[in-house]
């Protein structure tokens, strides 16, 4: 059966973006980069992929799930299909129509459709962001990788944006760079 991965940057006090969704205190250079790309090149927006060079093939992810306001990072810069490589599903109580027909509105249960999405055949499925939908599917999340960079924002939208039970994790590999910039793998244990 397909996982659900969390694949996610964060600070080290675990906020993916400030309050108004900006995230440009992320490490936008460094020897991380070319492994991040190396090793989730189906991660690379479409509209990067050519400027970036990235010509390989989706590793991990065939499906790719984005709340409403992680979408609007594209569609504010004119980008409505960002994941062309992938089947992409927007998740939104608010929209009634898709943006961009190559991305699929969920406006249902979005717990029960990943649960019949991971039991389709394919690789596994990226939740991209954010912090409501990741706390919604915290259920069906097997695995959280974790972009950490080095810096305390204090403030703004964490990783979960509700409330989770208290979870067991098992570290499945972590990798430091010289920059300070953290790739950390675990395993959730749900019982």
């Amino acid at each position: 059966m397909r996982e659900l991965k969390y694949y996610v940057a964060c600070t080290v006090d675990r906020f993916i973006a400030r309050k108004d969704g900006s995230f440009d205190f992320f490490l936008s250079e460094g020897e991380h980069l070319a492994a991040l790309i190396q090793l989730f090149p189906e991660a690379v927006p479409g509209h990067l992929r050519n400027a970036l060079g990235v010509r390989a093939a989706n590793r991990y992810f065939d499906a790719v799930l984005m709340g409403r306001r992680t979408y609007e990072v594209g569609t504010n810069v004119g980008v409505t299909n960002p994941y062309p490589h992938m089947k992409q599903y927007l998740f939104s109580r608010t929209l009634k129509e898709s943006p961009d027909e190559n991305v699929q509105l969920v406006s249902g249960d979005a717990l029960a459709f990943v649960r019949e999405l991971k039991k389709q055949p394919g690789k596994d499925i990226w939740l991209c962001g954010g912090g409501e939908l990741a706390t919604t599917l915290f259920p069906e999340i097997d695995e959280i990788i974790l972009k950490v960079n080095p810096i305390l924002l204090g403030s703004g939208i964490p990783f979960f944006s509700g409330v989770i039970k208290q979870t067991s994790l098992e570290l499945a590999d972590s990798t430091v760079y010289s920059n300070g910039f953290m790739l950390v793998r675990y395993r959730i244990r749900h019982l």
